[in-house]
């Protein structure tokens, strides 16, 4: 696909991962239309790369209704969505609350799940397009203290993976992708919870997973798109765990 003049939506787009895929995608001439809560840094961002800001609560199910309809209204054809939107939910399972179980698996699970069933229709019609799912290597390679975020994460995965073999004969692309550690205010939370930070220390002693700059992330993205690739995984020496996963997933694929 060729990036200039494709029209992107990007959720999460006011900082981390979705800021430098957003910026990433403009730099390559996309039109970005950038979803977030804070309305300040959102706008902030995309007046920088020349993007369009749509303020949303992605947590809430009477938002995410029909949001591609109104941003279509607005800003024409999606070509691109990248759903990165997501909330680490860092802590005891037993301490959770009901409204924490249904906050993060409204923002990581459904609401991706949701806005691919909006838009999935309209780019198998124009016969053309792409759709990034940002999940994790935590989908594949759980820590304590991450038990809701893992859940949502290996949800996310296996629901892309399902929907890529279904839509596979079509002109429209799809990427997984699946992080590491990215040094991120969402990192320093899960940093802060002892049990979870230990695990990473852990991995981080035997060299398995580093932390990846987010630029590297956005140019992956980007390129994965334009290439067509199925997949992003950083950091790449990580790429086992999803990998020794996905064995048994195959296997059962190519019985389907």
């Amino acid at each position: 696909m060729q990036i200039d003049e494709t029209t992107w939506l990007v959720t999460g787009a006011s900082a981390g991962i979705g800021e430098a895929i957003a910026r990433t995608a403009a730099a390559r001439g996309a039109r970005v239309v950038g979803v977030a809560r804070r309305s300040d840094v959102l706008a902030s961002v995309m007046d920088d790369i020349g993007g369009s800001a749509v303020v949303a609560d992605l947590a809430d199910p009477s938002v995410v209704a029909g949001l591609i309809d109104r941003v279509e209204a607005e800003h024409g054809p999606i070509d691109v969505l990248v759903n990165n939107a997501g909330y680490e939910g860092v802590g005891a399972f037993v301490d959770a609350t009901a409204a924490d179980v249904r906050t993060i698996h409204e923002l990581n699970l459904l609401t991706p799940i949701e806005l691919c069933r909006q838009v999935l229709p309209r780019l198998l019609e124009r016969g053309r397009g792409h759709v990034v799912n940002v999940s994790s290597m935590a989908s594949s390679a759980g820590f304590p203290g991450m038990a809701l975020y893992c859940s949502t994460k290996a949800g996310l995965s296996n629901f892309h993976r399902v929907v890529r073999a279904e839509i596979g004969d079509s002109p429209v692309g799809s990427t997984i992708v699946e992080l590491g550690p990215i040094p991120s205010d969402m990192l320093d939370r899960v940093y802060e919870h002892p049990d979870a930070e230990r695990g990473f220390r852990r991995f981080r002693r035997l060299q398995l997973m580093p932390e990846v700059d987010r630029q590297v992330v956005a140019d992956s993205v980007v390129d994965a798109v334009a290439r067509g690739r199925r997949a992003v995984r950083h950091p790449k020496r990580a790429s086992m765990f999803p990998w020794l996963t996905s064995t048994p997933q195959r296997a059962v694929d190519a019985l389907t």
